[in-house]
């Protein structure tokens, strides 16, 4: 397995889908999580296993199941990270890509950043 050299830190983020599908697509820009992140630039996306809410799978009209999980699809740059109004943050993301092949990680992966290839 080739691994993609635009992820220059070595780093993932875990997301469940359909979100990860969603950003690949453009139309998410933001990832919502309860800690702030002083990581910018461009990470790795990994599929967590788990998947997102159902309501959420219907809105972009596809089934649990459909897509790649538990491997990285693609990449996207972590620019911002601001404080949303609930209290939580917002991880802004531009200019995500996705991978031709999914590739599993070669190390276990972690609730929020891991490195699945190891340190670089």
């Amino acid at each position: 397995m080739k691994v993609p050299k635009d992820v220059t830190t070595g780093r993932a983020i875990s997301i469940r889908q359909p979100y990860v599908e969603d950003i690949l697509r453009g139309k998410k820009k933001y990832e919502y999580r309860s800690r702030p992140t002083k990581i910018r630039g461009r990470v790795y996306l990994y599929a967590s296993l788990g998947p997102g809410s159902d309501e959420y799978w219907k809105r972009m009209k596809l089934e649990p199941g459909t897509l790649p999980t538990g491997v990285i699809v693609g990449s996207v740059e972590i620019v911002d990270c601001l404080e949303d109004e609930d209290g939580g943050y917002k991880y802004k993301l531009k200019n995500p890509k996705r991978y031709k092949a999914p590739m599993k990680p070669r190390h276990q992966p972690q609730p929020l950043f891991f490195y699945p290839f190891g340190k670089k």
